[in-house]
Parts: C-alpha cells; structure tokens; sequence
C-alpha cells in the first residue's frame, strides 16, 4: 500500500485506537508480549506505521491498555458470576477468564507492566478487587471482611496461575479437565466466614 493510500485510511479510520488494541490483542494471544510491536500492528491494522504511536505513544502504553482492557473484561465476568450466582461463582468466573486468556492474564499480572504509572490502568485494577471486596463485605459482616476478600483473591488467583502454568497435571486432576477440576476445588472451600462463626470479630 503506497504512502499516500495510507494517509487515507488513517484519516477514514472510524477508531484508530480501537483497531490498534483489537489488533494488538489478537497478536498477544498469538505470541504473547514478544511479539507486540508497533509496526507490525501497524500493517495488520491496515494503517500507516505511525499511526499507532497517535494513540500508543511508547510501547508500554499499549501495554497498559491491554492490561486495562483485560481488567475491564474480568470485571465484566465477575459481575455476571456475582448476578447469576454467589462467590463460588466468581471464583469460577476468575478461572476461566484466566484459561480462556492466557497471554492477557499473564499481562495483567505478571509486573510488565508498572500499574502506578497509569492511572486508567490502576483505576480499573482497583475497580475490580472492589467489587470482590464489596461482594465479601455484603456476605460477611466483620471487621475483618477485607481481609477476607484479600485471602479469598489469593487463593483463587493461585489456581489460576497454577493450572495457568501446567503445575497441576492431569493425574492429580483426577482426569478433570481444568474448569471441572477448578469447580470442585471452589467447592471444597469454604470462601466465607458466616457471621457468628468461632473467632470471627463482629462489627459494632
């Protein structure tokens, strides 16, 4: 495509920064974060190779973006677990989110990316542990709810990574698949403190 013929579709392009990221989370599930780079979004975008940089100004605002598209998008399944069902359910919701999108997951958590330098990136991040946080607090009336919320995080967050990973094989799985064995062993935990319960401190 000729230079000029470029221009023309950046200048037409109804969302330059949307194709660009839809673009670039293709690619990311393809090749992971190695193989984001701007020029090669560029061509598979169909615009020109500086178009991006309108939107993306260094490469680690595009990852940013990814991240907090990712984030966006987990909160969106926390939510529809969280009005179908009950925390089980969210639990079950992180899981697959995390199977069903590896490469993004990995992005979101695995410290590419520094959260404090991106304020819409942070933002989202902290939506989404609120509404876990938010859903425990309604469930469990101590003053120890947000805790609970952090140790309910990290367990199901450690599933993730470890059938994320392929650190629960198959045998221990008991031939279950990851979702199925991830269910049972949501089931098996008991993911809130009732009011009332021995040791639990009650709020005023």
């Amino acid at each position: 495509m000729s230079t000029s013929k470029r221009a023309r579709t950046d200048y037409h392009h109804g969302d330059l920064a949307g194709a660009v990221l839809q673009t670039a989370g293709k690619v990311l599930e393809e090749q992971g974060v190695e193989g984001l780079r701007m020029r090669d979004l560029a061509r598979r975008a169909q615009v020109s190779h500086n178009a991006p940089y309108r939107h993306f100004p260094e490469r680690e605002s595009l990852l940013a973006a990814l991240a907090a598209e990712g984030f966006a998008m987990l909160g969106r399944a926390q939510q529809a677990a969280r009005t179908a069902g009950d925390l089980r359910a969210m639990g079950e919701a992180y899981v697959a989110f995390a199977l069903a999108h590896p490469q993004r997951f990995r992005l979101m958590f695995g410290g590419t990316v520094r959260i404090a330098r991106h304020p819409a990136l942070r933002e989202v991040a902290t939506r989404v542990f609120d509404g876990l946080a938010g859903a425990l607090e309604r469930e469990v009336r101590s003053t120890g709810a947000r805790d609970a919320s952090v140790a309910a995080w990290a367990l199901v967050h450690g599933l993730a990574q470890l059938l994320l990973e392929d650190k629960i094989s198959a045998a221990a799985r008991g031939g279950r698949d990851e979702l199925a064995f991830a269910r049972d062993v949501l089931s098996a935990i008991r993911f809130v403190i009732r009011p009332g319960a021995p040791g639990t401190p009650q709020a005023d």
